[in-house]
C-alpha cells in the first residue's frame, strides 16, 4: 500500500515552533514541555501522550524517559539539561507536591490527571502554534502535525553525522529496511550504512 511520505521540519521551523510557548501561563509551559519532547525524542504522537510520571527520570547522571511504544516496546530517550529543566518546571505547575507516579505527565483537564490528552486537543495545539511561527518563519506549515518533529529530529539526527543503522535504533524502527523508507534514503546510502553494520559486526567476532 502506498504511503505518503512525511515532510519534516527545517531546523529553523523547529527553533520557530519552540519560541511560541508563552511560559508564562500554564497552557505556555504545556506547550513548550510537549514540543520539546516531541522534537528532542522523535516520539510518536502517542508515545508522548503515554508518558507516565513514573517513565521520567530527571535527577541521574544521565536523565532520560521511557517510551512506551508499539506492542509496548519500551525505547529509552536520553534528554538534554534544558528539556529536564522545562519539564521540572512544568512538573510544578501542573503535578503539585509529590506527583503521582501512575498519573499522565500530559493529562485531560475533564478526565483528570489519570486520563491522557486527547489527539485531537494536541493536534490543535501544534497547528495553533504553527499558525503563529509561520509569522515569523515561513519554513513552518500552517497545516503541520506531530509526526513532523520526529521525521525532522531523524532527518537531524543524519545531518549531524549519525550512521542510519543508530537512527533506526533511536526511532524504535524494528526493521533498517523502514528506516530507509521513512526517510527516502538512497541505495548508495543504504550500501553504505549496510557496510558500516557489517563492520561493527565483526569487531565482536573473537580473532581466531
Amino acid at each position: 500500500m502506498y504511503q505518503k511520505k512525511v515532510s519534516g521540519f527545517t531546523r529553523d521551523a523547529v527553533a520557530a515552533m519552540l519560541a511560541v510557548p508563552d511560559v508564562s501561563t500554564k497552557t505556555g509551559k504545556r506547550d513548550l514541555v510537549f514540543l520539546t519532547l516531541l522534537y528532542a525524542t522523535a516520539g510518536r504522537l502517542d508515545e508522548i501522550r503515554s508518558i507516565k510520571i513514573r517513565h521520567l527520570h530527571l535527577d541521574g547522571k544521565k536523565p532520560y524517559v521511557n517510551l512506551i511504544g508499539k506492542r509496548d516496546k519500551i525505547r529509552t530517550a536520553y534528554l538534554l539539561p534544558k528539556v529536564v529543566a522545562y519539564i521540572k518546571v512544568y512538573l510544578s505547575a501542573f503535578h503539585d507536591g509529590t506527583p503521582d507516579p501512575d498519573a499522565y505527565l500530559f493529562y485531560s483537564r475533564v478526565g483528570g490527571k489519570y486520563t491522557k490528552l486527547t489527539e485531537p486537543a494536541l493536534a490543535k495545539r501544534i497547528k495553533i502554534c504553527a499558525k503563529a511561527a509561520h509569522e515569523k518563519c515561513t519554513d513552518v506549515p500552517l497545516d503541520a502535525h506531530a509526526h513532523q518533529f520526529r521525521h525532522a529530529k531523524a532527518s537531524h539526527w543524519l545531518e549531524d553525522g549519525i550512521n542510519v543503522v543508530q537512527v533506526s535504533f533511536l526511532l524504535g524502527h524494528e526493521q533498517l529496511e523502514t528506516t530507509m523508507r521513512y526517510l527516502d534514503i538512497t541505495t548508495e546510502d543504504k550500501i553504505k550504512a549496510l557496510a558500516t553494520l557489517e563492520d561493527e559486526t565483526q569487531k565482536t567476532v573473537p580473532k581466531k
